[in-house]
């Protein structure tokens, strides 16, 4: 930190390469592990059409591996799941200190040993006289992950665009390499610093060498950046966390700027340019997608009129939630993607992050929208306003909106040979696109016709032969977001079933007070990150405050009459895992609704069996879905899927983190268990998880 605007990378200590090739020795490493990434997504894109083809030809076992290079790799894809999504869980009392997975921390560990390698590579550290070479040359290695970050951060996102990993769900490594910065630029400075202490030269240097406290007060910027990232502090308040970081992280590169010598400018400077393609992109993108002008057909259709392209309805729904449908969407997208959105009529200066609850072909887009705090209580309370207003009124509950994306993979589920998708609360909006997808795909197979492939378009048809679809509430008036939806899922399915006697599904929802598997507004972020979605329904103003009334007259006598208990030796039975096997075909009474707000928690008992003395009362769901009252035994349900399975599996969860902590333990304790393409037959597992927040 003593040097000047000398040409200092060219350097070399001990016969050591120069200062200069370390940053570039560090790409090196990340470059590789990106490729490596790039390969294995390429070749998950080379197996899903070489499965759906073979399925389209009439294999029997198109998503089972049959030669030894496809073995082998589904053997190693086996372990590597196995150890990567591992996480160690200590008891506390009823709940579990879940530790982060094995993958996530391997991969960090991999990042600071690289890192402290090329920090210490040569050095003997018990020499004082070191000190300062050491501080040197952790300098370069520090300004060599600043592209490293930024090009995690964007939602345009290159590395993303590679390995085929979306953006959010890399934002975690951000903040993590963001902390292995401040790591080596704390090591850099320690090193001159102790160098300097013996001296009493650190208040020397801070007072008259002005690249001293430039570093300092970089490294002061950089430990705020740090320290304000943090959950807590980022779940506070999104907005302004999101502006007081933009404006960090320029007060850093420009501290680090005048700090650091022209050499390693290009470390500056490609930062910068990755955060203003960013941007560029993203305006591009939204001018596109918004502006009805470069849309002439749908102009000329009359589906479009003005500037602006979207127009979004609102609807209130039971339990603070809003139905927002844009009918005739100006682009399309894959099932579990989401797309920003915003309203600055109702929110202004806010864009939120929402997953597409419909499909493509249903022409429209819907989000289900959970109100929490800041914008989305915003969107209910306009929604109950407007509500039923007649459109000569003052205030029409149609807006124009803009959106930005789509963003977000997830490997196609219609190459596997069975697909378990579970969800908690909201989380069903995630996961009920997939189930529509992979019966779309189901549709394709019926059908007669082959269509050639192309090599730029996703193939029709599916290979997946049993889907299992798990839904997890708190109360009865939620069925009301999807009861249509999947009844509508069931009634196509039974159709299918005449010309595809192969295929299976089942449909299951389970009523239960455990919060860890409803309570979704209880995550930090969850006003900002909503995994929010909502399948498309013949009435798009869903079920209406008269059938919630229905609902708490069945709820009062049974509230009136319960105690806080209702299973055996006082323990409640809303809490309980379900046997599915053991269970009845109804629901038991709940009785654990807090007294503050009973409405929460309604009486269960099997809807289609509703008391008959009212006539309005109609089956919510179809007759071939049960329903439960409790907690599902996720294992059991799992390892029923996996005994069936001729090929690979899916494992799909979306939820509260409680519901995904325990789905990914029992995927990992039974790919072990079943010891996965280890000799016993046993086929593989994909995993994938969503869980509210950041």
């Amino acid at each position: 930190m003593s040097h000047n605007h000398m040409a200092m990378g060219s350097m070399s200590m001990g016969g050591m390469p120069a200062l200069v090739d370390f940053p570039k020795f560090y790409w090196a490493v990340v470059g590789s592990a990106i490729g490596v990434a790039m390969l294995v997504n390429v070749f998950n894109y080379v197996l899903y059409r070489q499965r759906i083809s073979a399925a389209m030809a009439g294999f029997p076992k198109p998503a089972k591996p049959k030669s030894y290079f496809f073995l082998f790799n589904a053997t190693l894809f086996a372990l590597m799941r196995e150890a990567s999504h591992f996480s160690i869980r200590i008891p506390i009392k009823e709940r579990y200190l879940r530790l982060p997975t094995i993958g996530r921390v391997s991969l960090i560990l991999a990042n600071i040993a690289v890192l402290v390698v090329l920090c210490f590579y040569g050095f003997d550290l018990n020499d004082r006289w070191s000190r300062e070479d050491i501080g040197y040359r952790c300098g370069f290695v520090t300004i060599a992950q600043f592209p490293l970050i930024f090009l995690l951060a964007g939602r345009n996102n290159i590395i993303g665009y590679l390995t085929g990993v979306s953006h959010e769900r890399l934002n975690w490594l951000h903040r993590w390499c963001a902390r292995c910065l401040l790591l080596t630029a704390t090591i850099h400075m320690g090193y001159f610093f102790a160098d300097w202490a013996p001296f009493n030269y650190i208040g020397t240097q801070l007072r008259e060498n002005t690249l001293v406290w430039k570093g300092v007060a970089a490294w002061a910027v950089l430990v705020w950046i740090v320290f304000s990232s943090m959950t807590p502090i980022r779940g506070w308040c999104y907005e302004l966390f999101v502006l007081q970081h933009l404006v960090s992280f320029a007060a850093l590169l420009g501290f680090v700027y005048i700090h650091t010598p022209a050499e390693v400018h290009v470390y500056i400077w490609i930062p910068v340019a990755l955060f203003w393609f960013d941007r560029v992109v993203r305006v591009l993108r939204i001018l596109y997608t918004n502006v009805s002008f470069f849309y002439p057909k749908q102009r000329n259709a009359g589906q479009m009129s003005g500037l602006w392209a979207c127009k979004a309805e609102f609807t209130p729904l039971p339990h603070n939630t809003t139905r927002i449908v844009i009918r005739n969407p100006p682009i399309s997208w894959k099932p579990g993607q989401h797309v920003f959105l915003s309203c600055h009529s109702i929110v202004p200066l806010q864009s939120h992050p929402f997953t597409v609850a419909s499909i493509s072909e249903d022409q429209k887009m819907e989000f289900l929208v959970k109100a929490e705090t800041g914008g989305t209580r915003h969107f209910f309370r306009h929604a109950e306003k407007t509500h039923g207003l007649p459109t000569v009124s003052g205030e029409s509950c149609t807006k124009t909106v803009t959106i930005e994306g789509p963003y977000g993979c997830l490997r196609p589920l219609r190459q596997f040979d069975s697909v378990i998708l579970f969800a908690g609360s909201t989380g069903a909006t995630f996961t009920l696109p997939l189930l529509r997808d992979v019966l779309q795909g189901w549709k394709e197979n019926a059908k007669t016709t082959s269509c050639k492939a192309s090599l730029f378009k996703a193939p029709i048809g599916a290979a997946t032969r049993s889907v299992r679809f798990v839904w997890v509430i708190k109360s009865k008036g939620q069925l009301g977001w999807f009861s249509e939806q999947l009844s509508l899922v069931y009634s196509d399915f039974t159709n299918l079933q005449e010309s595809l006697r192969g295929v299976k599904l089942e449909i299951s929802i389970y009523v239960t007070c455990d919060e860890a598997f409803t309570e979704e507004h209880k995550t930090l972020l969850s006003t900002i990150i909503d995994p929010s979605l909502n399948a498309p329904t013949k009435d798009s103003n869903g079920p209406q405050r008269d059938e919630v009334e229905e609902i708490k007259e069945v709820a009062s006598p049974l509230l009136s009459t319960n105690s806080g208990s209702c299973g055996p030796n006082g323990t409640c039975r809303c809490k309980a895992i379900v046997d599915e096997e053991a269970s009845p075909d109804f629901i038991s009474t709940c009785c654990c609704a807090p007294s503050k707000n009973p409405n929460l928690v309604s009486p269960i008992s099997r809807i289609s069996s509703a008391p008959s003395s009212n006539s309005k009362q109609k089956p919510f769901v179809h007759p071939s879905i049960l329903v439960f009252s409790g907690r599902p035994n996720s294992r059991n349900i799992i390892r029923r899927s996996l005994e069936q399975a001729l090929g690979e599996s899916a494992v799909v969860v979306c939820g509260p983190r409680g519901l995904v902590a325990d789905v990914k333990h029992d995927v990992c304790a039974l790919s072990d268990e079943r010891a996965v393409h280890k000799g016993t037959g046993a086929q593989g597992i994909y995993l994938h998880t969503e869980s509210f927040g950041y």
